[in-house]
């Protein structure tokens, strides 16, 4: 997966506050990173308002929502004793709030993070479900929650129309995920759960081709009958339409967002035919290539 990190600049905070409605919900900063074992942490690239020292923790002027996805390390929080992150954790962090955290370092580890404020997230945050006290939260490997994660890059990577808005209501549903995840506990096994976010995420890795599925459910070393079932278990839908999904969005924002032919489209997308692509297109989203481009 492509690694992406996004910190908005106060001038670049006020333009975005200057244009089109505020939902309540600022963005600051998102990203996804994957941190390798025997480096010291972070790296150098943060800007000075995110970077810190162990020695000294931090204190932001934001909330984070900080997933782990993978590695493991330790978190310490203002009153709160050291404390180990293991994958599928989720560290919260609060305003002007000390707190410092950082990945073991034999094993690094791959963060999902976003930062925020506004009228509405200040409301939600102050919720009975959110504790400056206890901020870390067990959610597991949670693919709705990713797949949110991955849509709200997406969204400010290629900054189309909208794209403050729709942001904010991705955080916002984050917010609703991290906390219904933690009163359901995990229904599905570890492994079911494992075995659909790996493949999930290597789906959006390679959208753009046409992938065998049998391959890839022996690469987890389970059989194919199981894998599909566990995977629309979990994910809700099966392995082939979730791919095929992925492809219509990914198309619709090249459409929206660059100047490439239908057919030129078509053939990243991995599609056999523009005409093809064309006729799923339509049925997918009610629009053809050409209407949907129109809606710029």
């Amino acid at each position: 997966m492509e690694l992406f990190r996004k910190y908005f600049s106060e001038s670049q905070l006020k333009d975005m506050e200057d244009s089109g409605p505020n939902w309540g919900v600022n963005l600051h900063t998102v990203g996804h990173y994957v941190h390798p074992p025997n480096r010291v942490y972070p790296d150098p690239e943060h800007p000075s308002t995110h970077v810190f020292q162990w020695e000294k923790g931090r204190r932001l002027q934001e909330f984070q929502i900080v997933y782990i996805a993978g590695g493991r390390g330790i978190y310490q929080g203002e009153g709160i004793e050291p404390a180990v992150v293991e994958a599928g954790t989720i560290m919260l962090h609060f305003p002007n709030t000390w707190h410092r955290y950082k990945p073991a370092l034999e094993t690094g580890w791959e963060e999902f993070w976003v930062g925020f404020d506004g009228v509405f997230a200040e409301y939600l945050m102050r919720q009975e479900c959110f504790d400056p006290r206890k901020p870390l939260i067990k959610i597991g490997f949670n693919t709705e929650f990713l797949n949110v994660f991955l849509r709200l890059i997406d969204t400010v990577k290629y900054e189309g129309v909208a794209f403050r808005q729709i942001a904010s209501c991705l955080v916002v549903q984050l917010l609703g995920l991290v906390y219904s995840s933690a009163l359901m506990g995990g229904k599905t096994s570890r492994r079911q759960e494992q075995v659909a976010h790996a493949v999930r995420f290597k789906i959006h890795e390679l959208w753009d081709r046409n992938l065998d599925f049998e391959a890839m459910a022996q690469e987890q070393n389970v059989g194919y009958e199981w894998f599909r079932k566990v995977f629309k278990e979990v994910i809700g839908t099966s392995p082939g339409q979730y791919l095929l999904n992925l492809k219509i969005e990914k198309s619709g924002q090249l459409l929206l967002e660059t100047s490439l032919t239908v057919g030129e489209i078509a053939a990243r997308a991995g599609f056999e035919s523009e005409f093809y692509f064309s006729r799923i297109f339509k049925k997918k989203t009610g629009f053809s290539p050409g209407e949907y481009r129109k809606r710029r």
